[in-house]
């Protein structure tokens, strides 16, 4: 799986500026396809690391839907969501994250966007490796009746797999978006 994590990332930061640009607008126009955002809803994305594909349109399209934009932030080797404020602060791993802002869990949240190292069809995923997403939202895979959040992957093409080996704890989305396809 190390193996097979380091590839991913190699080719996904290997992908050109004009390329993720597009890219990005594309998988804005794909997520409109298939979600049904609403005003008050909350709704969390990420800051793009690591040559991650960037959300920064669907997080103009949600700001102009009138919907609270939260970022997750590591408490501990847990994770939460905080509101998008005015400042921020490098977590442990470089990435920032909102400073003084309402913290909530992920079951307080109706959508999460999920950066992916890999996917394959069956919408199993290759994180980072920490496992702090899977932790986070664990609560999905013990009890059936959570409908929200709803669990969005977002990922380059390239970064579809033949099939991954799911472990007890990792946690699907239900729904892998890429700029071309949706799973």
């Amino acid at each position: 799986m190390q193996a097979t994590r380091q590839l991913l990332r190699q080719q996904r930061r290997a992908i050109t500026a004009i390329e993720r640009a597009q890219s990005a607008r594309k998988i804005l126009h794909q997520m409109q396809k298939i979600s049904n955002i609403q005003n008050g809803q909350k709704i969390a994305l990420y800051l793009e690391n690591d040559g991650e594909i960037s959300p920064k349109y669907i997080h103009n399209f949600l700001e102009k839907q009138g919907v609270s934009i939260y970022l997750p932030i590591l408490v501990g080797k847990s994770l939460k969501f905080a509101k998008i404020g005015n400042e921020f602060k490098k977590n442990k791993f470089g990435i920032d994250e909102p400073v003084a802002t309402e913290v909530l869990n992920a079951k307080q949240l109706d959508v999460i966007f999920i950066p992916l190292v890999g996917f394959d069809k069956n919408k199993n995923r290759i994180g980072m490796g920490g496992g702090f997403y899977d932790r986070a939202l664990s609560f999905k895979k013990n009890q059936t009746n959570y409908n929200s959040p709803k669990l969005y992957g977002l990922a380059f093409d390239c970064q579809q797999v033949a099939k991954i080996d799911s472990q007890s704890w990792d946690v699907a989305p239900d729904t892998i978006i890429t700029p071309t396809k949706i799973y």
